[in-house]
Parts: structure tokens; sequence; C-alpha cells
């Protein structure tokens, strides 16, 4: 399966101002690059790319005032098959734990597992451990928080989040994240594209969505609390603790997002480049 993907965001910037841009899919994939998508700027202007400390790659731009666009399309294989499940993937205990694991089991800016310890043990303290305790923080998540893009706040932690009841993508994945770090599990926040492949119309408009990465047996999982079951399509952009680390876009001044576009979909033959184009 051939997916197209990209983004367009247009902002509109009262000076000159410096831009650090993660929108560009993660080099994990690089293997199933058709097109890249490569980072346009309009108008243009150079760009500088490097890699932060989770190893997501980065670019920094110096953006003129006025209007100022970002974009990139590009075309990426996937296996079209749903997210892997474990059911058997046990939990390691913390002193057999990989010593890079560890800093996902802390409490970050909005992963407050100080507030939030107390309820996970007496909720999941109980249960089986491992896959089942990573699902069961998921099935709780997914049926205590209600979904809504007018729920939007870029301050809100997994604690309020809990107790607002409420939230978005990333308000679902900070909360299972937290929970899952309550519970000894070490969990990391993801950002990227998620397709609308093998679901069910109509489809809302395109996103980019959060989810989180949990380490059981020896590797990384995926979980998604805000879907809540496999999906297919699903192409990181960038990984770290909570969505502090990988701001889709961090603007060093003032700006307006004026327009947000996103797409993830099957390739039409149309959208796939000839053979040995660039």
């Amino acid at each position: 399966m051939l997916i197209r993907l990209g983004c367009r965001l247009q902002l509109n910037l009262p000076q000159t101002t410096p831009i650090v841009a993660l929108l560009n899919v993660h080099h994990s994939r690089y293997g199933d690059v058709v097109r890249a998508d490569d980072l346009v700027s309009s108008p243009s202007e150079p760009l500088e790319g490097y890699r932060d400390g989770f190893g997501n790659w980065c670019t920094r731009i110096l953006a003129p005032a006025g209007e100022f666009v970002l974009s990139t399309d590009g075309v990426f294989r996937d296996g079209g098959q749903p997210d892997p499940v474990a059911p058997a993937a046990r939990q390691l205990a913390v002193q057999d734990l990989p010593a890079e694991t560890l800093v996902y089991l802390l409490g970050s800016r909005y992963c407050d597992t100080d507030l939030l310890s107390e309820d996970a043990w007496r909720l999941f303290g109980a249960g089986e451990s491992g896959w089942a305790r990573v699902q069961a923080i998921c099935d709780f998540v997914h049926g205590n928080l209600v979904f809504g893009y007018h729920h939007a706040n870029a301050t809100r932690t997994a604690s309020q989040a809990l107790a607002q009841g409420h939230g978005v993508c990333r308000d679902f994945a900070h909360l299972a994240i937290a929970l899952c770090r309550c519970m000894n599990i070490p969990a990391r926040y993801c950002t990227g594209y998620l397709s609308d492949i093998g679901e069910p119309l109509p489809h809302p408009p395109g996103d980019f969505a959060a989810w989180m990465e949990v380490y059981l047996d020896g590797q990384w999982w995926v979980f998604d609390p805000r879907n809540n079951t496999p999906r297919i399509g699903r192409i990181l952009v960038a990984r770290g603790r909570d969505a502090t680390d990988v701001p889709l876009t961090q603007t060093f001044g003032a700006h307006l997002m004026t327009d947000f576009q996103v797409w993830t979909h099957e390739a039409t033959a149309a959208e796939v480049p000839p053979e040995g184009s660039k």
C-alpha cells in the first residue's frame, strides 16, 4: 500500500520570527519513502536541520514578517496492516528495564504522575500486569474522556483532563501515559499521521494524531487511547516525553495561524511518482 501524506500551515507574523518545525516523517520510516516529504516554505527561506535529544528531525527557519507558509507532501509505503497486538507481552520489573527507558517512567510537563499515582494504583494495581494492564488503562481513558476539537487547551495536564472529563487526542495520550508511568510501565508520547483507511464514513477533516508507545517484553508497542482500536496507516513524525518535546511548530514570537491542512490517504496512481523520478 502507498500512502500520500502531508500538511500545510499558514501563519501571519507581525515581525521576523524564528521557528522550529517538526513536520517530517520519522527516520524509522525512511526505508518506506517513495516521494520524500521535503519541507518547503513560502516565501522560500533557508532551512537548517538538526536532530533533537530524542532523535527527531527538526528544522530551524527565520521567517519574515507577513504571510508565511510551511508545507510537506510525500508518498510512503505501508504494510496496510493494523497496529500489532501482543496480549502475552509482559511488564518488566523496574530493575530489569534498559537504562534508556527510565526517563519514560518520570513525570513530565503534561504527565503529572505525582497527582495521579494514588488513583492509578487504586484502579489498576489489583489487575493483571503487562499488556492487559495497559489495555485496561486505555479502556479507562477512552471511557472517561469525551473527545471534541472544541475542548482543545494547550495547557491542560493529564490530571486536569481526568478531572474535566474531556479533551483532544493529546489529552487522551497524556492521561494514559501518566497512568502507565504510575504503574512502572515506560510510556512515551508520539505524534504523526493517522489515516482513515478501513474506517467507516464519514471521516472528520484531516489532522495530526497523538498516541503512545509503551515498553513491554523488551520492545515498544503502539497504544491509541483516543481511538482504542488498532488502526491502519499510522506513520510516526516524532516522539518524546509529552507534547512539550514534540510541538509541530515552535514559534518564538507572536503569530496567528490562518490556515491548517493535513492529509493522509491511500495514494492514487496519479499521485505516485514515475519509477526513477526523484
